[in-house]
């Protein structure tokens, strides 16, 4: 791991600034590859991310997986993937937004660290994270936004809202996150 992540999940570990820290049982960092070209956010650790300390690992995780490989992208060399927040919010309720503040400062520097290209941003809660004046995902989901470090951003579906959505008819959720994950690849492809 670059040194300067080291050193932040350091300081990560052993943050206490909101409540979260009482709770969890892991800080949840990181996981796929560092790179500067494409960076995954999500929202929050849920149950199984805080059992393990990693993100996307439950249902989700392995939904997100197989969308990544069916473009032949994977997090074990080409994704980097980290959360708005890196404690699980009790019950995986959505982070109050205390607690989203108190976390930023992680985000931004693991952006800044890396400066992907391409950050993908994976929901609701990270969406308004990361674009607080966006409407509503379904409205902007396969949008190119202009981020930090001149990335490019596009917000996409998170995985447990295409597993409660289980149509791929044309229109569906799981058909459009298809369009963006194509479209995502193609972005990919053609970075130097």
């Amino acid at each position: 791991m670059n040194n300067k992540l080291i050193e932040l999940k350091n300081k990560c570990e052993k943050c206490e600034k909101c409540s979260l820290c009482k709770t969890r049982t892991n800080i949840v960092f990181s996981s796929g590859i560092e790179n500067s070209k494409l960076m995954l956010i999500g929202e929050a650790p849920g149950y199984w991310e805080d059992k393990k300390g990693e993100p996307f690992v439950g249902k989700a995780g392995q939904l997100l997986d197989k969308i990544f490989n069916c473009v032949g992208l994977s997090r074990e060399k080409d994704v980097y993937i980290c959360n708005t927040i890196k404690c699980r919010p009790p019950e995986n309720r959505n982070p109050l937004p205390e607690e989203k503040n108190a976390c930023r400062e992680y985000l931004d520097a693991q952006i800044e660290i890396l400066k992907p290209k391409i950050i993908l941003i994976c929901g609701r809660v990270a969406l308004n994270s990361m674009i607080p004046d966006a409407s509503g995902i379904t409205k902007v989901r396969g949008k190119w936004f202009d981020g930090p470090y001149n990335s490019k951003m596009m917000p996409i579906f998170h995985p447990s809202y295409l597993l409660r959505n289980d149509s791929r008819e044309v229109g569906s959720p799981k058909w459009l996150m298809w369009q963006d994950i194509k479209e995502i690849k193609k972005v990919y492809d053609n970075l130097i």
